[in-house]
């Protein structure tokens, strides 16, 4: 037994994911063709999509948001889970990796649940609230650019429904949240945005050491 959650080193890592990883042939082909990509570091881990899929599962989630989708790996696993009458809306910035995203969304036949929109998320999130989506969104999920976390994290609370969810990616950073002197701005937005989230009444949290550090937070 154990009073504090577990290291893994690549062997215990390695069984984690060989008895409770329940991927498909597509899955993987995505998370290959993207490691093989310039910045294929920017995927999710295989068991971090599953448990976002769970999630979808437990809470009845039909409208979700993304910000940041690179390659469509997140999504894919979210929208998988979607009722018919489900969607998803993906803000990005443009890139060639799309094509990517859009191959495979097709090859899973849940395309027409995912409305990519390109171009600054904050543009996107402001016109999503301009048209009266606030409290429309049962789940949000966060892994874009981290200086901009806490911006996010504001609209979101607004386009969030009391019970939703939202998750941010990254919230642990490969370690580099303990760098106090850090000049980083991506590390001090992280930094602060974990400070911030643990003082704040309009939340229930927890912090989960998968993948790079999930947060989840359950709007009141």
């Amino acid at each position: 037994m154990t009073t504090r959650s577990l290291s893994l080193d690549d062997d215990l890592y390695r069984y984690l994911v060989d008895v409770s990883l329940r991927d498909s042939p597509l899955l993987k082909r995505l998370r290959d063709e993207t490691a093989a990509l310039p910045k294929g570091n920017w995927q999710i881990a295989p068991e971090q999509g599953q448990f976002m899929s769970l999630l979808i599962q437990l809470t009845g989630a039909r409208h979700l948001l993304e910000i940041g989708t690179f390659t469509g790996y997140s999504a894919l696993c979210m929208a998988k889970m979607l009722p018919t009458n489900g969607y998803l809306i993906c803000c990005d910035m443009p890139g060639d990796y799309h094509d990517i995203a859009r191959r495979y969304w097709r090859e899973a036949d849940v395309d027409t649940r995912i409305d990519l929109r390109t171009g600054p998320a904050i543009d996107t999130l402001q016109q999503l609230l301009d048209a009266g989506h606030e409290e429309r969104f049962d789940l949000m999920f966060i892994d874009a650019d981290k200086a901009n976390y806490a911006a996010y994290y504001e609209m979101g609370l607004r386009l969030v429904r009391p019970g939703g969810l939202l998750l941010f990616d990254n919230m642990l950073w490969s370690g580099r949240v303990l760098e106090a002197d850090s000049t980083s701005a991506d590390t001090q937005a992280i930094r602060a945005l974990n400070l911030a989230l643990k003082q704040d009444e309009r939340i229930d949290l927890s912090l989960l050491p998968i993948g790079d550090g999930l947060s989840l937070c359950r709007k009141r």
